[in-house]
């Protein structure tokens, strides 16, 4: 064995020790509320396909159309080889979506951070980002070379402490970000934005707020947490993904025009990077469209109501969650050991959870991260709430 392959043999070891190890588990069918996991059917509560369109007809057919006309691959960069029209009828539609002058898509949420951060900050700017920011954040203002500092979570004072340091130690010319979700990706509580706004302005800094977990669901027509609050002409760079509840694939970023032209010529993600398949944009595009329609605001019904049945089912078996404002339901194990077994033994009941560990959670921070979608029906929802207390008085009795 080479000392290369021994070194990754040691290191997968080691995660294996601290139950820390991951693997692929192969899906054969669409993500829906059921899906054929490993060969069993089983109810399924790890998608954030929250308005459920991943099998909605008109986003297949809209794809189906878009690889007709333009193929099954962009061809290149969008600019080298052009720009096909599935991609500016998208951002068009996101730009009056989100109430802003333009939009840009990237490939996936992860470069549209990437991409956006590391183009709009450099080593005089000052990054002021809330520790539970995703790791596509994080990633994204180290690669930045700025300063970093970090608020915890959701706290006011420490993020305006953050703010006084940087408003006396940027150099001159050095601009301040302020980084955060609007509903978080592990917790599914909200941000106080409309105060983190007021502290925005009160330091001129610059806003960005990753709406991922909040486009689709919340504000009206699905637009946002933003939009919910009326903070939408009050922050400078909304992101979000086109992969959860729009029900497609890919990332987008929407601002003022002479944002996203910058972006155009200066976030090396996209810039350097092929296009999407047509066929995602144009999924997208439905999406979007089935989310600011009345079809979109009987999903969210639904999905509130399913929110509000679970929440009264754990209080009722008394289980470990937190509030929530989006469909993340988190079920707090805090060790990594009791998150798995957990997992596993919802799994021999056919109800999929997905166990999360670090480094995506803290340490002792493990839990089952439940999504509930629109797909879902209340029987659904009662079955694992079901098994959910199963699960629990069986790891009570070994305790």
């Amino acid at each position: 064995m080479s000392l290369f392959e021994k070194t990754l043999h040691d290191r997968l070891n080691g995660l294996r020790a601290q139950n820390l190890a991951r693997e692929l588990r192969r899906v054969d069918s669409a993500q829906g509320p059921r899906i054929q996991l490993n060969g069993a059917n089983c109810l399924n509560f790890s998608a954030n396909d929250y308005l459920g369109l991943v099998t909605h007809p008109a986003l297949k057919a809209a794809a189906i159309a878009a690889i007709e006309k333009f193929g099954t691959g962009a061809g290149a960069a969008r600019l080298v080889s052009g720009s096909v029209a599935p991609f500016h009828e998208l951002e068009s539609a996101l730009a009056k979506f989100k109430q802003c002058e333009a939009a840009l898509t990237f490939a996936t949420g992860y470069a549209a951070a990437l991409g956006t951060i590391t183009a709009l900050a450099g080593p005089d700017d000052i990054l002021i980002m809330d520790k539970l920011a995703h790791a596509c954040l994080v990633d994204a203002a180290h690669l930045a070379g700025s300063r970093l500092r970090v608020f915890r979570h959701n706290d006011l004072e420490s993020l305006e402490d953050k703010l006084r340091w940087a408003t006396a130690h940027r150099p001159a010319g050095g601009q301040i970000f302020i980084i955060t979700e609007s509903i978080f990706s592990m917790d599914g509580d909200a941000a106080p934005l409309t105060e983190i706004v007021q502290l925005k302005e009160r330091y001129e800094a610059t806003l960005m707020v990753d709406e991922a977990h909040a486009t689709g669901l919340l504000g009206p027509q699905g637009r946002g947490l933003i939009h919910e609050l009326g903070l939408s002409g009050r922050i400078e760079i909304q992101m979000g993904t086109l992969g959860k509840a729009l029900g497609a694939s890919g990332g987008y970023i929407c601002g003022q025009r002479v944002l996203i032209d910058y972006l155009v010529n200066r976030a090396r993600s996209f810039i350097f990077s092929t296009a999407p398949v047509p066929a995602a944009a144009a999924a997208a595009l439905a999406g979007l469209q089935i989310a600011a329609s009345s079809e979109g605001d009987e999903r969210r019904r639904h999905c509130r109501e399913l929110g509000d049945f679970f929440e009264r089912s754990t209080r009722a078996f008394k289980l470990p969650t937190t509030p929530a404002r989006g469909m993340i339901r988190p079920i707090m194990m805090g060790d990594e050991t009791a998150a798995l077994e957990a997992a596993a033994a919802l799994q021999k009941q056919n109800v999929f959870v997905p166990a999360i560990r670090y480094p995506t959670v803290a340490r002792g921070a493990a839990r089952l991260r439940v999504c509930l979608t629109a797909a879902h029906t209340g029987m659904d929802v009662a079955q694992l709430c079901d098994a959910l207390n199963q699960t629990a008085l069986t790891a009570r009795a070994h305790a």
